[in-house]
Parts: C-alpha cells; sequence; structure tokens
C-alpha cells in the first residue's frame, strides 16, 4: 500500500483490511469516462442519490494506484460491497471533489 497523499488530489480506501491508494490521474479519468460516461453526469447522478454501484466500483477500479496485482476487478467490487457504502463515501467525495476543483 502506498499512501494517500491528499495535496495530489489522492483518497484512501479500506478494502478487505488492505488501505488502497486512489489516485484521479488524467489516464484514470479518462479511462472511467470511457466506461460511464462523461465525468460531470456522473457527478450529477452522485449528487441526486442516483449513482450506481456499478458507476462507484467502475470509478474507483480507474483510480486504483497501483492496482495489486493479486486483485481482480470481481474482487476489489465484492470486496467494496463487503466494506459497506459507508467506508467508500469519503473517498469517492475527495474524487469526486477533485474532477470538479482540479488540483
Amino acid at each position: 500500500m502506498t499512501a494517500a497523499n491528499a495535496e495530489r488530489g489522492e483518497a484512501a480506501l479500506m478494502i478487505g483490511g488492505a488501505t488502497l491508494r486512489l489516485r484521479p490521474s488524467f489516464a484514470a479519468l479518462v479511462a472511467a469516462e470511457a466506461e460511464l460516461g462523461p465525468l460531470f453526469a456522473l457527478i450529477e447522478r452522485a449528487a441526486a442519490g442516483g449513482l450506481t454501484l456499478a458507476e462507484l466500483a467502475g470509478l474507483f477500479w480507474h483510480c486504483l494506484d497501483p492496482v495489486p496485482a493479486a486483485l481482480s476487478r470481481a474482487e476489489f467490487s465484492e470486496a467494496l460491497v463487503a466494506g459497506g457504502l459507508a467506508t467508500a463515501t469519503p473517498a469517492l467525495r475527495v474524487l469526486l471533489g477533485q474532477v470538479l476543483a482540479g488540483r
């Protein structure tokens, strides 16, 4: 695990007892947008309470840095659900804030 650096807009996410770093780099956000559609629409859905679990998992997956070698996307998604949405919400706020505000 590499510590999240708030100065770089990174967020920490607890998954299966491990703390993972989410880094909203340009490449990560472009990959997320390619899968999930426009990020501003994603933010609007999140603000309206309409963000789906698949969208949350997709955004987080693309922002994982580094992706643990032994962790598949399916395993990550299952662990995200097992940890509960309350655990994921602070990291989501950081990532969406970075999309809106930038660094």
